[in-house]
């Protein structure tokens, strides 16, 4: 890989984390009552998603739909299979308990992710025309509406919110 490609990877990393990290900032600005605030956040974190998207696209790495669902459901496998049972591990180690419980729930999270892209690659790219829901507090998605606890992390089903 040349170092423009590892420039463009770099920045990406790090315009993506710019984006989330702004965007949990504006939340804290706005349960604060400080809505102008928030609204800089997201304004930022946007230009921010700019950037990151163009430098993937740069670096060559977006590709046709069904190349970026088997990307993307390689990466969830390795998530859930290697880093996060490593990280689980690790945390117990150190006696960080409620971590490595987090850990868990995400790398259960990351399994169902997992499962969907699965579905939809062999769907050949064109899965059923379902409604997406998502846990609040985990993050597990759900095919459909969900009317029940979060099956990872036991959050009540008014935790779940559809994606538009």
């Amino acid at each position: 890989m040349s170092k423009t490609q590892d420039n463009l990877m770099a920045a990406f990393a790090g315009e993506s984390q710019a984006n989330r990290k702004y965007l949990a900032y504006a939340k804290q600005a706005e349960s604060e009552g400080l809505p102008q605030v928030a609204k800089l956040f997201r304004a930022v974190a946007e230009a921010e998603t700019i950037h990151a998207h163009a430098h993937l696209r740069y670096a060559g790495k977006i590709g046709k739909t069904l190349e970026n669902l088997s990307d993307a459901e390689s990466g969830e496998v390795y998530e859930f299979t290697k880093m996060y049972p490593e990280m689980i591990k690790e945390a117990k180690s150190e006696d960080a308990q409620n971590v490595a419980k987090y850990f868990s729930y995400v790398a259960s999270v990351e399994e169902a992710h997992s499962k969907l892209y699965r579905k939809a690659i062999e769907a050949a790219g064109k899965p059923a025309d379902v409604d997406y829901y998502v846990c609040a507090v985990c993050g597990y998605t759900h095919e459909g509406p969900h009317n029940a606890d979060c099956p990872v992390c036991g959050a009540a089903a008014k935790a779940f919110y559809k994606i538009a």
